[in-house]
């Protein structure tokens, strides 16, 4: 497992009863995640202090308790010189998932390295706040960020703002991705780096279904027509789905590494609760890449 360590504006400070005590940036929220599933809670005395808690619903669902009504509606926090806005949203998220912060630093070193030789191309697929994209776009690399949500566009755009990237070259597209690649493989464009977060189920902006078991492998397919030459990565992460970061492996064997050398690396990535040896799991990857990282 692939541990971060250097989230400095966050932390999980105790974990029990399916809930993660965390910080973000001094703001303390409760939030539920399926894999905590032991009681037994290693600094009770801190769980008051929250400021906000997500309740499930026992009929599906669930909402936002907020304690400290000076909390602000909005704030930010900081990963290196990367700024990102948050806020609660429905179904427990707040607009960032930390735990990105490892593959941030690969996308970003990858870049720089090769950005003094050529210009490098990223398309972000289910792009949705613009982790990626803002690790990319600090890097050097120009992108192309696609989502389906209006809204997580209009929000990635004020990340981008807000970390001081806003002269960079990056486009803000609101379309379908699978669309949305069929009509740039008909425009001719290529990318160097193609990096997608693809749900477990969702709706395209005009209402297309999405289901990673069925569309995965037909999407990474359509990818490897838009990709360059002389490709970086491919990138794919998971977070809710069912499958396994070996499946995510072999789709990206049958398909990119059919046609490019290169290696193949796949993990979990996870966090480790403050002054314990608890880590928690957060999602799987799996990465093509020209060069083979070294952690």
């Amino acid at each position: 497992m692939k541990v971060i360590n250097n989230f400095y504006d966050y932390e999980i400070l105790d974990m029990a009863h399916g809930q993660k005590l965390e910080r973000w940036n001094g703001v303390l929220l409760s939030r539920p995640d399926p894999q905590i599933i032991w009681n037994q809670k290693s600094r009770p005395s801190l769980w008051d202090s929250a400021d906000a808690k997500y309740q499930r619903s026992k009929t599906g669902g669930g909402e936002w308790h907020v304690f400290n009504k000076d909390m602000p509606v909005s704030w930010t926090i900081s990963w290196e010189n990367l700024t990102f806005n948050l806020k609660l949203m429905g179904f427990k998220h707040t607009g960032l998932f930390p735990e990105q912060a490892y593959n941030w630093q690969i996308i970003r070193e990858k870049i720089a390295r090769e950005v003094s030789k050529r210009e490098v191309k990223v398309l972000n697929l289910f792009a949705y706040t613009g982790g990626a994209s803002l690790a990319a776009l600090s890097a050097g690399a120009s992108v192309v960020h696609v989502d389906s949500s209006q809204g997580m566009v209009s929000w990635a755009k004020e990340n981008v703002k807000s970390s001081h990237l806003d002269d960079r070259p990056i486009r803000f597209i609101v379309d379908d991705v699978v669309k949305f690649v069929e009509r740039e493989i008909r425009r001719g464009n290529k990318y160097d780096v193609i990096i997608m977060d693809p749900p477990s189920f969702g709706r395209g902006a005009n209402k297309e279904i999405w289901n990673i078991e069925a569309d995965l492998f037909n999407l990474i397919k359509l990818c490897q027509e838009v990709l360059s030459d002389e490709p970086l990565m491919f990138l794919i992460n998971s977070y809710t789905s069912g499958l396994s970061m070996n499946v995510l492996a072999d789709v990206l064997k049958l398909t990119v590494q059919n046609k490019h050398q290169g290696f193949i690396a796949c993990d979990e990535v996870g966090i480790k609760m403050k002054d314990s040896d608890l880590i928690l799991p957060c999602g799987i990857f799996a990465r093509w890449e020209r060069d083979k990282y070294e952690d």
